[in-house]
């Protein structure tokens, strides 16, 4: 069922995202727009926008979460891949899109502060391990 299901958002997400489709939803509207006149405004002539609209936007949302869901973790596996083959590179790295957003705020300001503590010697900062930097921050 998830690769049906990744299927068929990539299929929906990759279709979603053509020039065409754009084109084609703003005809729809200005169809739309032009039978309101024909139609006498009619709670019915509102109502068949409106739902379509709802449910378009209700299911878009999902297909780019599920989108943007695979992208994020696709990309860490990459990253942690480049952490884990470079030899100066600090493996503690590795897993961190798992920590709260507070505890990733606190590595970033430690790394920051410590580049701009050591910025004429990059090879300084790249020997203390995460644990040092935020001990010392």
């Amino acid at each position: 069922m998830d690769k049906t299901f990744t299927a068929i958002a990539s299929k929906c997400a990759q279709v979603m995202g053509q020039p065409l489709t754009f084109i084609t939803s703003v005809a729809l509207v200005v169809l739309w727009a032009i039978s309101g006149p024909f139609l006498h405004y009619s709670d019915t002539w509102q109502l068949i926008i409106n739902t379509a609209t709802t449910v378009m936007t209700f299911l878009a949302v999902f297909l780019i979460q599920n989108s943007q869901n695979r992208d994020g973790a696709a990309m860490q596996a990459k990253l942690d891949e480049i952490l884990r083959a470079l030899d100066k590179a600090r493996v503690e790295f590795v897993g961190i899109e798992h920590l709260t957003d507070a505890q990733i705020c606190e590595i970033r300001n430690a790394l920051e502060a410590d580049i701009k503590e050591d910025s004429d010697d990059k090879t300084k900062t790249a020997e203390r391990t995460v644990e040092t930097l935020l001990s010392r921050y």
